[in-house]
């Protein structure tokens, strides 16, 4: 059992090189082992997975169900706009999720205002930077430790 599943998607894996005016200069193993040191101080078992294929956030997702995930915070990142299909797996599994992003979509192009997840996520956390991350870990450690 997992209690804490980050995904992460497309292009994340180059935090700390990609746009650091935009997404930091932190690496994502850096803001994947802050959410883990996060999730083990409450006692919590925190994993998390970065693809670049949506076909493989998919199957994690899926995967999800069957590990007894309690809680996903997800990045969808460039899919967060395109994909239905992360979004029916999402569904499909239903297991509640926290949409997370560094920057804040409604502040750039305008392809990037729609959301295929926002209408369906217990709550969506964008534009501060790592601290998007913290916040969003620390909304599903308060909602599985009031359980």
């Amino acid at each position: 059992m997992t209690d804490i599943l980050l995904l992460n998607g497309p292009n994340l894996n180059l935090l700390g090189q990609r746009e650091p005016e935009i997404y930091g200069d932190l690496s994502l193993e850096a803001i994947e082992n802050a959410c883990k040191q996060q999730a083990v101080e409450q006692n919590l078992t925190f994993n998390s997975f970065q693809s670049n294929s949506e076909s493989d956030l998919v199957e994690r997702i899926q995967q999800a169900k069957s590990d007894k995930v309690q809680l996903i915070v997800i990045n969808p990142a460039a899919y967060t706009h395109t994909s239905v299909a992360i979004r029916d797996a999402l569904l499909a599994v239903e297991i509640p999720f926290i949409e997370v992003h560094l920057s804040n979509p409604y502040s750039r192009e305008p392809f990037r205002h729609h959301s295929y997840f926002s209408d369906i996520a217990m709550g969506t956390i964008a534009g501060f930077g790592i601290h998007s991350y913290r916040f969003a870990m620390q909304a599903a450690i308060d909602k599985l430790t009031a359980q």
